[in-house]
């Protein structure tokens, strides 16, 4: 248990359920392994899926409606990032790019209810390169939301090699080396934070 519990939102940076890529909701295997491994050291965590979330069709943002008047889905997200002391934002790479259904999400809400937090940028792949590149994309987002990100990034190359469905490691990793690997970007984020 940490001596500092934090409350830590981990976004999930797909809205992708069919094929491909195979296996479906690649990226909800790496979700699901940082929200394990931020609760197991002690962490209050909860993993935001946007497949959860009835969302608006229309895209308008949560602070354009009238006070009282902002969908009810909205409201209980922007209650939820404005408590949270921190972000893991997980996404894949589309175009060298993050993800449009992350930054659709993500839009949704004013920089006022991220700011002076910290967040962790944790990309996939079911390639080689893990995302990296949509990584320094999503660090310029990240930061003009005032949610900073720290420096250590996570990029998970076959994924589909690397965790379970249910963000288990898979048989045959070395599941030391990569906890090491997230924990180094968590150890920050928890500094941070």
């Amino acid at each position: 248990m940490t001596a500092y519990p934090l409350r830590v939102l981990v976004f999930l940076g797909s809205v992708r359920d069919g094929t491909p890529p195979r296996p479906r909701r690649l990226g909800e295997r790496v979700a699901r392994a940082c929200a394990a491994q931020l609760a197991a050291a002690g962490h209050d965590v909860e993993l935001i899926d946007p497949l959860a979330i009835d969302l608006p069709s229309e895209f308008k943002p949560h602070f354009a409606f009238a006070p009282g008047r902002a969908p009810e889905a909205l409201d209980t997200l922007a209650r939820k990032i404005e408590a949270a002391d921190g972000y893991v934002m997980v996404s894949p790479e589309y175009n060298h790019a993050m993800s449009p259904a992350l930054a659709d999400l993500l839009n949704r809400f004013g920089a006022s209810l991220f700011a002076f937090k910290p967040s962790v940028i944790a990309t996939y792949s079911a390639g080689q390169w893990g995302g990296a590149r949509a990584a320094v994309n999503l660090r310029t987002f990240l930061s003009e939301l005032g949610c900073l990100p720290v420096s250590a990034m996570i990029h998970v190359p076959h994924a589909q090699d690397v965790f379970q469905p249910d963000g288990a490691y898979a048989d045959g990793q070395d599941a030391a080396r990569w906890a090491a690997y997230l924990a180094r970007a968590f150890d920050q984020l928890t500094w941070w934070a």
